[in-house]
Order: C-alpha cells, then sequence, then structure tokens
C-alpha cells in the first residue's frame, strides 16, 4: 500500500475542529534512531497521524490555532515580521505557563498562504526534515499547527532576521569582514551536516534569504520545503523538477534536473561571492552585464589583480587582502561548471575556519593555488596590491521570490 503525504494528514482541511493528533504510536521504539525520510512515506505501508509521534525524538509541539493567535497577538500587524514564497511570518512570545516542558520565549510563526507558490506538501516537508534534524546551524522547529486549513510552523526567534537584509538593505551599516566570513563559515557548517548525514538531504534553495542570524551573528539554515533526500546506495543523483531560486541554480540541475550535493556547492559559492562582493545574485537594475552576479565576477575570482575591483565598495578597503584572496578562489572552485570539481562543503568548512581569524587590515605577499575549469594543472599566482575599488552608488535589486519555477 503506497502512502502518500495526503495521506499522512488525511483528516486536515475535511473535518471541522480536526486537528492532527494521532490515537496511537505507530512508529517502534527501535527507528529511534533512523531517521524517517521524505522517501520513506511513499514506500511505508503504517504511519502515525500524529507528525510529533512518528518523528522519534523530535519533540515537536502541536499547537492549536487559538494558542498561536494568543502568541502573537491575534496576528497583529505590529508584529508582523516579513513575507516570503511560504506566506507571512510573525513574532510571538510563548509563556512558560502555556505547557508543561516549553519554556518562555520569543518564537517566529509561520503561517501558510493558501494562495502562495507553496502548500501543504512543502509545509509537511519542513516538519519532516526540521522536525528530525538538529545542529547549530539550522534553524530550530519548535512545533507546528495543522488545522483544519490552516498550517503553520513556529520557529526560534532571530533578532537578526534574513542574511538578504542585513548584506542588502539600502540605508544601513555594511556588515565587516570578520562577521561575513563567520556567516559564510556557519552556513558552510550547516550544508555540510545536510550533506553527511547517514541519510543526506540536499538542501536545493541555498539562498542569502534563508540564511537566518541570530544576535551573535551565527547563521542557521530555515525554509526546507524545498529540500530533498539525496542520492543512496549506487545511485548517482536524484531526478527530480527544476526548483528553487534564479541565480543560485547549479547549470546542470537547470539543464538536466539531476540534483547532487554538488548542486548545493555551487549555490553556496553564489553566496559566498556575494558576500564578497556585495551584490546580489541576479540584479536587473544593473547593466545588462553586469546583472548575473556569477557571469560578470568569476573570471575575476583567480586574478588577485583584479579582485579588488568587484569587493564589496561598502567595505572600504577594510579586509583582509589574504583573506579575501582565498575566499576568492574557494568561491571559483565552489562554481565549476564541472560538478566533479567542485569541493565538498566538508573541505569548505576546513577552508573558511582560518579565515575567521585574519585582519580585517592585514595584508602581505601570499601565493594561493586554484583549480580551473580544465584538466590543467593548478597554477600559483602571486597577489598584486592595487588601490581599493570606488564605491558603487548603485544597490537597488530585485527580490526573487523561493520556488520560482526555473
Amino acid at each position: 500500500m503506497k502512502i502518500t503525504w495526503q495521506s499522512l494528514i488525511p483528516r486536515c482541511g475535511k473535518m471541522e475542529n480536526a486537528t492532527c493528533k494521532s490515537q496511537k504510536k505507530v512508529v517502534p521504539k527501535s527507528s529511534s534512531t533512523s531517521r524517517i525520510s521524505m522517501l520513506d512515506l511513499s514506500s511505508s505501508s503504517v504511519l502515525s497521524l500524529d507528525i510529533s509521534n512518528s518523528l522519534v525524538g523530535s519533540n515537536l509541539h502541536a499547537f492549536t490555532q487559538a494558542e498561536l493567535k494568543v502568541i502573537t497577538h491575534g496576528f497583529s500587524s505590529s508584529n508582523f515580521l516579513g513575507e516570503g514564497g511560504f506566506g507571512p511570518v510573525h513574532k510571538g512570545f510563548i509563556d512558560d505557563k502555556l505547557r508543561p516542558g516549553l519554556k518562555a520565549q520569543p518564537v517566529a510563526v509561520k503561517h501558510l498562504d493558501l494562495e502562495g507558490m507553496q502548500g501543504h506538501k512543502e509545509w509537511l516537508t519542513e516538519v519532516i526534515f526540521l522536525g528530525q534534524l538538529r545542529h547549530a546551524h539550522l534553524v530550530k522547529l519548535i512545533g507546528y499547527c495543522c488545522e483544519d486549513e490552516h498550517r503553520l510552523l513556529v520557529y526560534e526567534y532571530m533578532p537578526r532576521g534574513s542574511l538578504e537584509n542585513q548584506l542588502f538593505r539600502r540605508y544601513s551599516v555594511s556588515l565587516p569582514w570578520s562577521t561575513r566570513m563567520k556567516i559564510a563559515l556557519g552556513a558552510a557548517k550547516g550544508l555540510a551536516f545536510l550533506h553527511e548525514a547517514e541519510k543526506p538531504v540536499i538542501y536545493r534553495d541555498f539562498k542569502a534569504s534563508n540564511i537566518l542570524l541570530d544576535s551573535d551573528y551565527t547563521a542557521k539554515l530555515s525554509d526546507f520545503g524545498l529540500a530533498i533526500d539525496g542520492p543512496e546506495g549506487d545511485e548517482t543523483h536524484v531526478s527530480t523538477r527544476v526548483m528553487g531560486t534564479h541565480g543560485y541554480a547549479a547549470p546542470e540541475y537547470v539543464m538536466t534536473g539531476h540534483l547532487t550535493a554538488a548542486s548545493d556547492v555551487y549555490s553556496y559559492g553564489v553566496l559566498l561571492l556575494e558576500l564578497l562582493t556585495g551584490r546580489r545574485s541576479m540584479d536587473k537594475s544593473r547593466p545588462s552585464r553586469e546583472q548575473c552576479l556569477v557571469e560578470w565576477a568569476r573570471s575575476s575570482l583567480k586574478e588577485p589583480r583584479r579582485l579588488n575591483r568587484i569587493m564589496d565598495p561598502r567595505l572600504e578597503g577594510q579586509y583582509s587582502e589574504i583573506g579575501a584572496i582565498k575566499a576568492a578562489a574557494l568561491a571559483y572552485q565552489c562554481l565549476s561548471h564541472r560538478p566533479k570539481f567542485r569541493p565538498t562543503m566538508s573541505t569548505v568548512v576546513k577552508t573558511l575556519e582560518p579565515l575567521k581569524d585574519f585582519d580585517a587590515t592585514s595584508s602581505g605577499p601570499f601565493v594561493y593555488t586554484v583549480s580551473v575549469q580544465s584538466d590543467e594543472p593548478k597554477e600559483d599566482q602571486k597577489e598584486d596590491k592595487t588601490p581599493k575599488a570606488s564605491k558603487s552608488p548603485n544597490y537597488r535589486s530585485n527580490y526573487l521570490h523561493k520556488g520560482h519555477r526555473l
């Protein structure tokens, strides 16, 4: 018998006052060390109706719509945080008296827009993955609500919002070099955790708006609606319809629909390039040759003498030249057109680790090695000190929503 996501919660939205409550726990205790994957939803013959019980060890709370209205003061406009492809997000506060075992804390409540770009499947995907995956660089899912037609998710509150807002806001203090490297390293650790899990996960929508920041600028991956289980055994890729965001998707994925962990690595390279340049991956407000960030900047990443021309002018030269060269070389490798030439995310983490300690004003001769797009030997190039680029006045850009089909 094939079980689909519709049959996982068959009563939601069909019966008056129906909620996602189960009458018994079906998943055996012996499964406590094995994560339920999305593939299990189409192969398992039995699955609990109560998500929090099915996802062993998730500790998720099943909230009611009434509880979330209290938490957010009726989804007040004063608590509105923003809106994406999933729907509106409101800030709330959980009182320690709400229910046993749930501490008092601020939260972010995301409400599925029934007329938006995503639906119940993406909502359920998020619950399945974040309900079981726990890591310092993944946003924590506290609970969910599935009542009548309502689909909501409750997360830990991230006070500094998304990297997109911090990096691209027109009227704001620029993120310093050390903070950018800290964010790059944290996001890399989150991806590495997903790729190296017992059941690997491909994130599929890695981008600045999906990286949330806490008060200390610790980066955490959020929004797992497009995540998918990676290939297992002898499989080399996952074949799927092309989903994601323009400017971040790997070229081989766009052309073939073949998805691998290397597809995420390419997206990471785009994000690292955004941190270096202060530009969006796609920006229709710029001249035609500069609208696609990768096409505009890629050739400069392997040339130290040209690198300063593309560095974010808002840094005002306050960055480590050696660190910038190393980060640029890493971005170049991640953006290789040949997936097999891209580094693994664990290699990315090892490369970035020392960069977070580089002084923002350090300089000096440095020899680095960068992979090129052929089978030719690697070549060493020495740093060339040239004056920093002047400020660019243009920071307008278009926001590309998640979930666009490419």
